[in-house]
């Protein structure tokens, strides 16, 4: 692509998508690049109670193709591509991208985090029917019932500790014998009377899959070798995230864990400082909430500054 772009957003999830919706009636034409999961993580997601505007709910995916729609009235452009390399380093700011090179005066990084899975079949096929990687979305579901959290870390107890105002029972799974949760939260965990903590376990299978619906998980025991069927209604995965924000180690600054790291809640920075016309929102710079709602709101920021800065360097 010859032309070089007023802007270019990273990613088509809520933080990506309210970005553009702001740019699009700013008059920016922005360039979506939809990334290797269309719609981020909502597009997996059933329904959807908290977000503000919908007191019935709404499912996820229709959230999405609703908030699409919105950015493309205001003219918005969307190509089903991903970023390899980029040079932030020079300006206009270079993009090499699945479909070719893409020159940009400002750029929104709005790639999200891919939650870590187990990567069994059964698993997958039971994503938004009983299996979830976030309980703030869908702990509210498990009212009354059992379910199992996966992990052996902080994220891990947390979960347990947060899903345990819903589940009559909550049972932790840890394939190690260890924790590596620090002391204070494994404390927490241990003295909840309606925590089970569970070591030397992994998951062979999620059950229920010919129902489309957990309806237990069977367990392998590491030590033993021996398998045994736990009766849970739900699945949930406390093993963190992964921040899509590989591509630009180098170029801006990420945390340890590969977050990009952000100043005034959306400014990205090079070795502390400030990289003009440059902006990270949602889940990939969101370690601590990683709402739909909170990723809409740095989408937002991001897309305000990006008119300002544009408006200030004469476009």
């Amino acid at each position: 692509m010859s032309e070089t772009r007023e802007t270019v957003i990273l990613g088509s999830g809520c933080a990506g998508l309210t970005a553009a919706i702001y740019t699009a009636r700013a008059g920016l034409k922005p360039l979506v690049l939809e990334g290797h999961e269309p719609g981020g993580q909502l597009s997996i997601t059933t329904l959807v109670e908290n977000f503000p505007g919908w007191p019935e709910g709404v499912q996820g995916p229709e959230l999405i193709a609703n908030m699409k729609k919105q950015a493309e009235r205001f003219g918005a452009e969307f190509q089903t591509a991903h970023l390899k390399a980029a040079d932030l380093h020079r300006h206009p700011f270079r993009l090499s991208t699945s479909i070719g090179e893409i020159d940009t005066r400002s750029l929104i990084v709005a790639s999200g985090a891919s939650a870590r899975w187990l990567g069994i079949e059964s698993e997958q096929k039971l994503i938004g029917h009983g299996v979830s990687s976030c309980a703030t979305c869908d702990g509210f579901f498990f009212r009354g019932l059992e379910i199992a959290v996966v992990g052996g870390g902080d994220t891990a107890m947390e979960e347990a500790i947060f899903l345990s105002r819903f589940a009559t029972k909550v049972t932790v799974l840890h394939r190690r014998e260890n924790f590596r949760a620090s002391k204070i939260m494994l404390e927490r965990a241990i003295a909840h009377p309606q925590i089970v903590l569970r070591t030397n376990v992994i998951v062979e299978e999620v059950l229920g899959v010919d129902q489309k619906e957990v309806c237990g998980v069977r367990l392998k025991n590491t030590a033993t070798g021996e398998e045994e069927t736990l009766h849970v209604s739900g699945v949930f995965l406390g093993i963190g995230h992964e921040p899509n924000a590989k591509m630009f180690h180098g170029q801006i600054d990420l945390d340890a864990e590969g977050y990009i790291l952000t100043q005034n809640n959306v400014f990205t920075t090079r070795n502390g400082q400030i990289v003009p016309g440059v902006y990270a929102c949602g889940d990939v710079q969101d370690r601590r909430y990683r709402q739909a709602i909170t990723a809409a709101g740095t989408g937002c920021m991001a897309a305000l500054e990006v008119e300002k800065y544009l408006e200030e360097h004469g476009h």
